[in-house]
């Protein structure tokens, strides 16, 4: 690694443009909103995932690292680990082999703060109303909306007894604060964003806001720092920017529109991704960020790994493929698309000639990457086809915000192949109550399938999907459709990552 302060000339940020946390990271300070270029936008996403990994971050780290090999400014901009997939069955989230960020056990345990902030701020909204209500409760506060949070996985908080009610816990990147926090444009816009929160209703079912509990500064004071997007770098010491982290199952599963804007302005290229497949966290990327931002993908590229599409189709790559067919046609409809096969030692070439045959028969530009093996050159292919396209000629709108909240839903749920919703009339009620709200909706299902059963594999067609749960995120300005068995607090599995981790190991380096 070299000194973060060598690092900052690449991108042409000036030493009193970067705060730092030590050597090797550092906070950026820098005025985005003063310039008025972009670079080009490039969106990282992938098939579905499976238990191998499919390499997306790897990738977006590769592909940042060739671009600048072959002289052009680029910057890859990812989302911070959380600690629950540290300590769980993913775990970091750093990329690897040759294709990784540094420092990587700072970046995958309590990177400069950013998720303790969210947490504590969290926290403090949920102090400030239950003394609120212990106070007298001036505001009548008779259901509370807002929960708490916690950056572990502890299936045991999904239920909790508090002394005059129950409640539960979220995982922080599936929290209000986490959105917010990345999609606010400014300190004062996350502010606003802050005293919007719906905490609760009255008997009557009026909202009671943070603005009501008059915390709203103490909570952005809590957040001031965590605003400001992380500076780290490549093993080729090329810069990359890490920031904010919702996840895409249950949030809506992109890094801060800060640092985003921040590396358009800074660079030719910014390689950024959006979480689990395009059916998750391109969706929300291209329908919430974009769209709430004016800014757009010049190109989409969808990762994708034999191990991945065999799986998909059962252990037979003529099946699985279709999975990759859907994510084409779907991405297609939004901007210019490449598919990168993310290459291992023990591929066979005739499954890979097979899968180039596929996806150059649909009219679409086929590259193979070895960036994990190969680092800074593993991905020369792709950045030179990227540098190729000169411009994006589509632009997409799934639904327009005016629509009727369940016809945004039922809009949505096609782009999944989805031709059935089943939705009890509790849900019904929710629907008729918060279709006064003109925002986009995020869906909250399992990642592992393009419908809300996991198990549903490859490309399933004519399923029914199944509305569990409702809820306005009224400062993130966006309502989540809770559809399956989704969860919003996961649980550690019987072989946790944790299990592999060593003092030892961390003492010696």
């Amino acid at each position: 690694m070299k000194k973060i302060t060598e690092i900052i000339g690449k991108i042409g940020l000036l030493p009193e443009e970067i705060e730092l946390y030590g050597n090797y990271k550092a906070k950026i300070n820098y005025d985005y909103e003063k310039e008025k270029n972009n670079g080009k936008l490039i969106l990282i996403t992938s098939t579905n995932p499976t238990p191998f990994g499919e390499g997306k971050t790897t990738l977006s780290i590769g592909l940042s690292d060739s671009l600048n090999k072959l002289g052009k400014k680029s910057i890859a901009v990812l989302r911070e680990p959380s600690l629950g997939p540290v300590f769980g069955t993913k775990g970091g989230a750093c990329g690897g082999g040759l294709a990784k960020i540094e420092p990587e056990l700072d970046i995958n345990l309590h990177f400069n703060g950013d998720f303790h902030a969210i947490t504590s701020a969290n926290n403090l909204i949920s102090s400030v109303i239950d003394n609120h209500i212990y106070q007298g409760n001036e505001l009548k506060i008779d259901e509370v909306v807002f929960n708490r949070c916690l950056d572990i996985n502890d299936r045991s908080l999904r239920k909790v007894k508090l002394e005059d009610r129950e409640e539960k816990f979220n995982i922080t990147p599936a929290s209000e604060i986490m959105a917010i926090l990345c999609l606010s444009k400014n300190i004062y816009d996350l502010k606003e964003r802050i005293k919007n929160i719906i905490v609760g209703y009255t008997k009557e079912k009026k909202e009671v806001y943070v603005k009501d509990l008059k915390c709203e500064d103490a909570v952005t004071i809590l957040l001031k720092d965590a605003l400001k997007p992380n500076l780290v770098q490549s093993l080729y010491n090329n810069p990359v920017i890490v920031h904010g982290g919702p996840f895409a199952n249950i949030a809506h599963g992109c890094n801060s529109i800060i640092s985003t804007l921040t590396a358009l302005k800074l660079s030719d290229y910014v390689i950024t991704e959006a979480g689990f497949g395009s059916d998750m966290g391109a969706l929300k990327f291209l329908d919430i960020k974009c769209r709430n931002n004016n800014i757009y993908p010049d190109i989409i590229v969808i990762n994708t790994t034999i191990k991945s599409l065999k799986y998909n189709g059962h252990n037979i790559l003529e099946k699985g493929i279709e999975n990759l067919k859907y994510h084409i046609l779907n991405m297609k409809k939004f901007s210019n698309v490449i598919v990168s096969l993310n290459k291992f030692e023990d591929d066979i070439d005739d499954e890979i000639k097979y899968i180039e045959k596929y996806v150059k028969d649909l009219n679409i530009p086929f590259v193979i990457s070895t960036m994990y093996k190969d680092g800074e050159n593993g991905c020369i292919e792709l950045a030179n086809k990227i540098v190729e396209i000169k411009e994006t000629i589509k632009k997409y709108e799934i639904y327009k915000l005016e629509d009727k909240l369940e016809d945004k839903i039922k809009k949505m749920c096609l782009m999944f192949g989805c031709n059935d919703i089943e939705i009890n009339e509790n849900i019904k009620e929710k629907i008729k109550y918060l279709d006064k709200y003109k925002y986009p909706i995020c869906i909250a299902k399992t990642p592992y399938s393009i419908s809300d059963d996991k198990n549903k594999l490859g490309f399933p067609k004519n399923f029914k999907m199944k509305i569990t749960d409702i809820k306005v995120f009224n400062g993130a300005k966006f309502i989540v459709i809770y559809m399956g068995n989704i969860l919003t607090m996961p649980g550690l599995s019987k072989n946790p990552n944790y299990l592999n981790m060593n003092i030892n190991d961390i003492i010696s380096k």
